[in-house]
């Protein structure tokens, strides 16, 4: 699909790979609206992305809220009328170690990571286009499991079920679904895990950054805009074959 003037939605776009996710499609074309909890972010996000002349649309969203959804994308639509892109990225990470007790993290992990991007799916869904493009961000924990991150791992492995059942339901509109697994990625919400990490481990963050690079074949951490050129390219002409994949960007780090 040509990017030229399409709609595209883009949760999480504060910082991180969201936000380079939207600059990219911005930078291609694309008329983005863009969504998160972060208020300052957000609107930092948007306002460098007007100077740069893209066409943006800013709400304050927190996808695992329903209602906050729907007026999301009821103000997408009346801006801009229909779909053609929706690039499901945001996410939090927690650790909850199974015997920890309350149920807190649990929910909030799934809530956000899986029911919000089912959420924004079925509600954007109505004013696609057929041919239109959906990506997921999941993990590579989508793919492995990481010790007490049940509920990060549930998720994202949920995100990759979720992206095979609805590649086939949405099939027959020419509507490919795809996932995107990235390894860690230079991010705050990385950052912060790999301070507590190295923390529970009795490491400096160096140290422990370290010993994660030396797990890491290609010895180095994924660049937001890394992620953001394989969504662009799964949204692109180039991808349009492709649907139902869950395509790992982890440096060698999961290998599938």
């Amino acid at each position: 699909m040509s990017l030229e003037s399409a709609v595209a939605v883009v949760t999480g776009a504060a910082e991180g790979m969201g936000r380079a996710i939207a600059w990219k499609l911005g930078s291609e074309g694309a008329r983005v609206a863009i969504c998160d909890r972060n208020r300052k972010g957000l609107e930092a996000a948007a306002g460098q992305m007007a100077e740069a002349g893209f066409q943006v649309l800013p709400r304050v969203c927190d996808v695992s809220e329903s209602r906050q959804v729907e007026e999301f994308v009821s103000a997408v639509t009346a801006e801009w009328g229909g779909i053609q892109i929706l690039v499901n990225n945001a996410g939090i990470s927690k650790r909850n170690p199974i015997l920890e007790p309350g149920d807190e993290t649990w929910h909030e992990v799934l809530a956000t990571n899986l029911t919000g991007v089912y959420y924004c799916t079925h509600r954007a869904l109505p004013h696609f286009q057929d041919g239109g493009r959906i990506v997921h961000i999941s993990s590579i924990s989508g793919k492995v499991g990481s010790a007490e991150y049940s509920a990060y791992c549930a998720s994202k492995h949920g995100v990759i079920g979720l992206t095979r059942a609805l590649a086939l339901e949405l099939a027959p509109r020419g509507i490919t679904v795809n996932a995107v697994c990235p390894g860690w990625v230079r991010t705050s919400m990385a950052r912060r895990d790999l301070q507590e990490t190295a923390r529970l481990e009795g490491l400096t963050v160096e140290a422990m950054k370290r010993r994660i690079l030396d797990g890491i074949p290609l010895g180095t951490m994924i660049r937001p805009e890394e992620v953001a050129g394989l969504v662009h390219f799964l949204v692109s002409p180039s991808g349009a074959a492709i649907t139902g994949q869950a395509v790992d960007i982890s440096a060698g780090e999961v290998m599938s």
